[in-house]
């Protein structure tokens, strides 16, 4: 395996954000291949562009065949069986909905409900027709021929391509639209154990800091002529203390079921993260560290704060 510091890593990291940038001027041509193929006489064709559809449209990974039969029952999309969707012609005052139950990446359950264009629900339909519930969805479909057809439409172009005022304040900002990016890919975990204990010491922290802050304003207030600047600046510097803590615990409890990680590091292209901190003067050591600062070297030596995707 490769070290994530490597410079063949980083090579290979910067080909598939560049490739994902150089996408951006042809996704309306793909899409209007594959939906043009929603109505082609083969199958496989129709099977091809609906995945692709729900790949497009949801961010859902590809999903690989299992080497052992002790592996966990993950899926992707090309994996998909007729279990996992229930077509709905009418659901919650919407037409032509997808119901989605599965395990995806990391056994974490992929539920979503979704409303469809209609052809694609007539042909998801068709596909299920005479399958029991284990069979596969897309029978005539796998990841290989997947890539194979977006590669001839891009060089390049693979399934996993396809679908990617103070400080605090600016790092809350960005971590809530890095949770979008985590959401629309999945990318949940199990809320840690510790969390009920971190909310309570969290708790003692927050009235101590709110005791603090009120006997210093107390103080300033009481605080003679000569000594109210001084007073002031402790007043304010527990202020501040007290906005921190508060903005980190909000960052926290807002992310603790998603894993904000997996999305910054493998989804979103480093270069838009170090164009951001540059933007909003915000130190990059407050989002990547060490380790991920050698990792995307390539990214911090390449993009400026004029730097778009």
């Amino acid at each position: 395996m490769l070290n994530a510091n490597s410079k063949i890593k980083g090579e290979k990291d910067y080909s598939k954000f560049e490739t994902a940038r150089r996408l951006k001027t042809r996704i309306d041509n793909i899409r209007e291949v594959y939906r043009g193929d929603w109505k082609s006489k083969e199958m496989r064709l129709r099977q091809r562009a609906v995945a692709l559809y729900f790949i497009d449209k949801l961010a859902l990974r590809a999903g690989n065949e299992k080497d052992t039969e002790e592996a966990a029952d993950t899926v992707g999309c090309c994996s998909l069986r007729c279990e996992h969707i229930n077509l709905h012609e009418e659901l919650d005052g919407q037409n032509y909905v997808v119901e989605f139950d599965f395990l995806g990446k990391d056994s974490i359950r992929y539920y979503n409900k979704v409303p469809v264009e209609k052809t694609v629900f007539k042909n998801l339909k068709l596909f299920k027709e005479g399958k029991e519930p284990d069979d596969d969805l897309f029978d005539r479909l796998d990841t290989s021929t997947l890539n194979q057809h977006l590669q001839s439409l891009m060089p390049n172009l693979t399934v996993k391509v396809f679908p990617k005022d103070n400080v605090h304040q600016k790092i809350l900002s960005y971590n809530r639209a890095n949770r979008q990016v985590a959401i629309l890919c999945n990318h949940q975990r199990a809320v840690p154990r510790l969390t009920t204990r971190a909310w309570r010491i969290w708790k003692e922290d927050q009235r101590q800091e709110e005791g603090a802050v009120k006997d210093a304003k107390a103080e300033y207030e009481k605080a003679k002529s000569g000594d109210k600047e001084k007073a002031k600046k402790k007043m304010d510097r527990l202020k501040d203390q007290y906005k921190k803590l508060k903005i980190n615990r909000t960052d926290k409890d807002e992310n603790k079921q998603i894993a904000l990680g997996t999305s910054k590091l493998n989804y979103l292209d480093p270069r838009i993260t170090v164009a951001w901190c540059k933007k909003n003067d915000v130190p990059i050591e407050k989002i990547f560290s060490k380790t991920h600062r050698d990792k995307f070297r390539w990214a911090l030596d390449m993009a400026d704060e004029e730097f778009v995707f």
